[in-house]
């Protein structure tokens, strides 16, 4: 028979007795943990805590176990969440003229590397349509002029949050999804949009950052997965990683190095983010691996 298995995520001040209350709470309701972690963070003098367990008690139900976990959690001022640990998290891909990120991202999903389940590609281009349909994943096209008016893209955003909304959507990606979304939009997706990019930045802004790396004479290529934010490209920083890089190499190159790193630290960051390892932290993150 197999038990039911969860996730629970907490964070809350640090004190004395944090971990001996949640295992003993487990215990006492006829749980068996699998996988625990925890940091305190001396700065801001937070305790984060993960705990992988299994619910062997038929007789204590999800809704017997939250309700009660909700005493503990309000007693000790947390802010907790409950994750069935086998239930697959929904994700919505944006994606622009750019593809790499997108379709390294399905590839991990469509062999189980990545345990989600993928239910639209939205982007303001039409290019990977045809890619879409090969994963047999709706495809929405929002176009988005050059120019366009603060109007059409208030527009084009409201379709894109009603396809969340009918998707039920736990995370969306931008997969390399070129539009700056509002600060209306951040904010609504606050905690659950992650963006991929260079690790150049603020150097090398705009159009062709590897070529222009290249010019500067860079010995480090990087990028960077982060939570969107109202502060662009400055979201907390789930993951990053950096390759090196010498002067026998040309800009494309540069540019093909850059784009395997993205892959890879984007596709670290959505994992990390639907397995409930990512707990924010103020501007910071902490990441249980």
């Amino acid at each position: 028979m197999m038990h039911p298995e969860y996730i629970l995520t907490l964070s809350c001040l640090d004190q004395r007795g944090i971990v001996h209350r949640v295992s003993g709470f487990l215990a006492e309701h006829g749980c068996n943990i699998i996988d625990s972690a925890q940091f305190g963070d001396g700065q801001s003098k937070l305790f984060f805590m993960r705990v992988h367990f299994s619910a062997e008690d038929s007789s204590i139900g999800d809704a017997a176990l939250r309700d009660r976990f909700g005493a503990l959690g309000s007693t000790m001022q947390m802010n907790w969440q409950l994750h069935d640990a086998r239930k697959k998290p929904r994700l919505m891909l944006m994606v622009s003229k750019i593809g790499h990120c997108l379709n390294d991202l399905l590839f991990r999903y469509k062999t189980g590397l990545l345990p989600v389940e993928i239910s639209a590609i939205v982007s303001n281009h039409t290019d990977f349509y045809q890619l879409a349909a090969s994963y047999n994943i709706p495809f929405h096209h929002l176009p988005l002029a050059i120019g366009a008016s603060p109007e059409m893209k208030r527009a084009q955003e409201q379709r894109v949050l009603e396809i969340i909304k009918a998707n039920d959507i736990d995370l969306v990606v931008l997969a390399r999804y070129m539009q700056i979304l509002s600060p209306e939009m951040c904010e609504t997706l606050r905690g659950r949009a992650i963006n991929i990019h260079h690790s150049f930045l603020p150097s090398f802004k705009g159009a062709k950052p590897y070529y222009q790396a290249h010019d500067r004479g860079v010995k480090l290529i990087g990028a960077t997965a982060h939570f969107v934010t109202g502060d662009l490209d400055e979201g907390p920083i789930v993951e990053q990683d950096v390759e090196r890089v010498d002067h026998a190499m040309d800009p494309d190159t540069l540019t093909a190095i850059g784009r395997d790193v993205e892959c890879v630290v984007l596709a670290r960051a959505v994992k990390w983010f639907v397995e409930h390892r990512v707990l924010l932290n103020g501007h910071k993150t902490v990441v249980f691996k």
